[in-house]
């Protein structure tokens, strides 16, 4: 607050300094006007002290005629003066206050928008395409505050969920294998797959020009994908067993990529990402895959965690498009479809 009163003051110094010149100049200007209009008024000669060859009274008719000329003038000037004094008329339509014809200084108020209240699942994702005005099939994205502490290493929540409906993406899959296993993942439909020979092609290229969104690789692989680590961790393509991207039956595991398989993990805010399909889909089948993200939220609760599923774990949640609000969820309403999606599954 004292900043902004010292800026005050400092802009009304400046506004009086201003304020002042323009008076001056006024004054000026009304006594230039004044002074011309008493010598346009005046004889050649003197009209106080009259020749002997001009007449008594024509001096006096003379005389007072220059006396209301002066007067005039005055009157002009300060009509004139009074007229820039006065609000512009811009100020009498936009509402601005002003002080001798400068805009006053001003607070704008910031108006908060109103809050969204909590909606049920089924209206949320109904909301969320009604509102979905992009050129493009937006994405729904599903995000989930929990309750953990990410700091602390019992309390990591990750894992991967099966989306019944896909997330309306075309995954590429790279399989490392060799002899049968990589006959397997060509028949289930892998875009890429190699042994040490994309070991190599990998490691020379630096990771450019992949050509593959997911990874798997079977047991006997992953010693030999330590020479590629650094370039396939960072961007989340190393394969993991907790993930389940390291195994032997391969073409399972392309199959439910090709799904629709979706990975989580929180970040450090305790808050957990996930896209659950597009725009384009119909709304149960987008119900379904929430559900189904849902559960398997739940199913990777860290035993740590204190309180029930919504007072303690999962504690709010939020549905919205790639380019569209955020519409708060009623976390009761997404436990309920997670539980169907248990059900359904069993």
């Amino acid at each position: 607050m004292l900043s902004r009163g010292v800026q005050s003051t400092a802009w009304l110094s400046q506004l009086r300094g201003v304020q002042a010149v323009w008076r001056q100049a006024a004054s000026y200007s009304a006594e230039a006007s004044a002074s011309g209009a008493a010598a346009d008024a005046a004889p050649s000669s003197s009209p106080a002290e009259p020749t002997q060859a001009q007449p008594a009274e024509t001096a006096a008719a003379e005389a007072a005629a220059a006396q209301a000329a002066t007067v005039s003038a005055a009157d002009a000037a300060a009509a004139a003066a009074a007229a820039e004094a006065a609000a512009p008329v811009w100020a009498a339509h936009t509402g601005v206050k002003t002080l001798d014809g400068l805009p006053m200084p001003s607070w704008i108020v910031a108006v908060p928008k109103p809050k969204r209240s909590p909606m049920g699942l089924q209206e949320a994702i109904k909301a969320v395409q009604a509102e979905a005005r992009a050129k493009f099939d937006e994405s729904v994205e599903l995000h989930m505050c929990l309750g953990i502490d990410p700091r602390r290493g019992d309390q990591m929540v990750r894992g991967a969920a099966t989306l019944p409906h896909g997330t309306g993406r075309s995954v590429r899959v790279c399989v490392f294998a060799k002899d049968d296993a990589a006959q397997q993942a060509r028949d289930a439909g892998a875009e890429v797959v190699g042994d040490e020979d994309l070991i190599a092609r990998i490691l020379e290229s630096g990771g450019g020009g992949l050509q593959f969104d997911k990874a798997i690789a079977t047991p006997e692989m992953m010693p030999k994908l330590s020479k590629i680590a650094r370039i396939l961790g960072p961007r989340g393509l190393m394969p993991n067993p907790k993930m389940g991207t390291v195994t032997s039956n391969v073409a399972a595991a392309i199959k439910t990529m090709k799904q629709g398989r979706v990975e989580f993990r929180a970040d450090k805010g305790g808050v957990v990402h996930a896209g659950v399909g597009k725009c384009s889909f119909k709304a149960g089948s987008l119900y379904d895959n929430a559900g189904a993200f849902a559960a398997a939220i739940l199913a990777a609760r860290p035993k740590g965690v204190k309180g029930g599923t919504i007072s303690g774990y999962l504690l709010s949640a939020s549905l919205c498009s790639s380019m569209g609000p955020g519409i708060p969820l009623n976390v009761a309403s997404l436990v309920h479809a997670a539980q169907t999606t248990r059900k359904a599954e069993a």
